[in-house]
């Protein structure tokens, strides 16, 4: 009992502080000042871990821990996120310019709500089929998912949350953190995606191979694992 009510404690402080960091985020895009673009970035990070374990807890709630947030998804996780925090400061005020690029922040705007979509589409198609963590034995529940935004992509999860990470660092119009954003989100879901299809190749046998065969990864020069 006690450990229940400690973890609904830990759920609830994780989510109020989110929640303090979107409203944070919504007054500042709605306020006259020149950081609204990082007011938008505020609400759309602290939208995505909320809603990350919000979605875990609707479509698979046997997996649901504290970690379904991704708040400790990882140390280079973190200090790629303080160092976007660092380049936006510094830039702001030594080139206050290159900050007030609204096209720039627009477009990124945009990547970010059409990979938030993405990725939340593909975890409700997935349904419990679909977990944060790479699994190595199939469940008795485990189907191979081809439908909905499936049939486009092999990975739309994986797909939306490349174009997310990248899309926030555009809106924030950080030059050094869109570079490195975008090659080390590449190389992290390479590895990722490779991993995943030897199991699933494993567990679906000729029928992933098959789909794999019809279906492209979704991310640019990405095509997983090779089958002979």
């Amino acid at each position: 009992m006690v450990m229940v009510v400690c973890g609904c404690v830990q759920v609830a402080v994780r989510a109020c502080f989110l929640g303090v960091i979107f409203g944070c985020g919504l007054m500042i895009s709605c306020s006259e000042t020149t950081w609204t673009h990082f007011g938008w970035y505020l609400c759309s990070l602290s939208f995505f871990h909320y809603s990350e374990y919000l979605v875990t807890a609707i479509i698979n709630p046997h997996s649901l821990t504290l970690d379904s947030f991704l708040l400790n998804h990882s140390v280079e996780y973190s200090l790629a996120a303080v160092s976007s925090w660092v380049e936006f400061t510094v830039e702001k005020l030594t080139f206050p310019e290159l900050k007030q690029l609204n096209w720039l922040s627009v477009v990124g705007l945009l990547l970010v709500l059409c990979g938030e979509a993405l990725r939340k589409a593909a975890m409700l198609t997935a349904g419990s089929n679909f977990n944060h963590i790479v699994q190595n034995e199939k469940a008795q529940s485990h189907v191979l998912v081809t439908g909905g935004v499936y049939a486009y992509f092999r990975h739309p999860s994986y797909v939306g949350w490349f174009y997310w990470s990248t899309g926030t660092q555009v809106m924030l119009c950080n030059p050094v953190c869109i570079l490195g954003y975008t090659i080390a989100s590449w190389r992290f879901f390479r590895e990722r995606i490779e991993e995943e299809e030897l199991s699933l190749i494993h567990f679906f046998t000729e029928d992933y191979v098959e789909y794999k065969k019809r279906v492209p990864t979704g991310l640019p020069f990405i095509s997983g694992i090779r089958v002979n």
